[in-house]
């Protein structure tokens, strides 16, 4: 009798590929009931329209690439590709934004690379950064002001405010984010001055602690699960804290650690984004490698840069980076010696 001779690691009671993303999908399902309590239907709204769209371009892609349609939509990559970028995008951003950050995310970043598994960057952090950097008004200017689902306008209203882009109805109820309010008034006010804006509320940032809050405790679930493993997050927001300790202490400059780890998009992006299985690095210490990389990054594009949250950005400069870090961090085969590093035939 013989047996088939594979390389570790190996896998028991695996599980499919629709399986993982629709665990995926319900761990995020705490940080979109946190967005919506605090910041109305705009996250909601946009993550059916986002997974909508994701599914369409995906299946118009399949059928002109000759695929069988079904048999990849069933794999729910799309639907978290349209999920994630809902979960990102301003509350008040138009529909045609919102399309052109999926279309460009399913089509561009992942389907004209071959489709699941073969795609080199992030593809919700494609669309994203496309079009924050390509529609920078409409993508600063619709974050929905912090405040319980009360004070926020109606289902209807969000709807046409979306749909139909009506700018004048929209600036009643918006307001900066934490990070950017923080970032561009520190240079003229003292930090005690900044915090009196109303977007910081009582906490670290109105509403923003509890989203990031939520999106940890879906991540945490993740890990548990061993949907994803604990290196990637845990690296990135450990070189996040670190940087944020070793240059920021002075509040007066930067904005403070707590603000760093519970405003923005840190913790959506460290359990949800930064460990996308295909674009991220594969053994466990390239994996540490690469979360502290996303980590100090988003620290100094924070800090220094021209865009107050700065995950998309990382991500996709990391994921520049994983081809390198593969390479020099191979995974120990069972029963071999560690493996060598470096250029084949190059002694040192």
């Amino acid at each position: 009798m013989s047996l088939v001779q594979q390389s570790s690691p190996h896998a028991r009671r695996a599980r499919p590929t629709s399986q993982v993303m629709l665990i995926v999908i319900l761990a995020t399902l705490p940080g979109l009931l946190a967005q919506t309590l605090f910041f109305g239907w705009g996250n909601l709204i946009n993550v059916v329209w986002c997974i909508l769209l994701a599914l369409g371009a995906e299946a118009t892609m399949l059928m002109l690439r000759g695929r069988p349609v079904n048999f990849f939509l069933r794999d729910n990559t799309a639907a978290v590709t349209g999920l994630l970028l809902g979960l990102s995008l301003p509350q008040f951003a138009p529909c045609w934004v919102s399309a052109v950050a999926v279309i460009s995310a399913i089509v561009l970043a992942k389907q004209l690379y071959g489709g699941l598994g073969t795609n080199p960057f992030n593809p919700a952090m494609v669309g994203y950064a496309l079009v924050l950097v390509s529609f920078p008004v409409a993508m600063t200017t619709n974050w929905a002001e912090a405040g319980m689902l009360t004070n926020a306008p109606g289902f209807g209203e969000t709807l046409n405010i979306i749909f139909t882009g009506q700018q004048t109805t929209v600036d009643a109820y918006t307001m900066a984010t934490p990070l950017d309010e923080y970032k561009h008034k520190i240079a003229t006010h003292t930090a005690v001055e900044v915090l009196q804006h109303p977007t910081f509320g009582a906490g670290v940032a109105r509403g923003w602690e509890w989203v990031n809050g939520a999106f940890l405790l879906g991540g945490l679930a993740l890990v548990a699960l061993r949907i994803v493993t604990w290196h990637i997050p845990v690296s990135l927001l450990a070189a996040l804290a670190l940087m944020s300790l070793a240059f920021g202490a002075n509040e007066d400059q930067y904005a403070p650690l707590s603000m760093h780890l519970l405003a923005g998009g840190t913790m959506l992006g460290a359990f949800f984004i930064a460990t996308d299985p295909v674009s991220a690095a594969t053994s466990h210490q390239g994996k540490l490698i690469y979360g502290a990389c996303i980590g100090m990054l988003i620290y100094i594009i924070r800090a220094w840069g021209n865009y107050p949250d700065a995950v998309a950005f990382s991500v996709l400069l990391m994921n520049f980076a994983v081809p390198f870090i593969d390479h020099y961090t191979p995974p120990r085969t069972y029963g071999h010696h560690k493996p060598r590093r470096g250029i084949p035939g190059k002694t040192g």
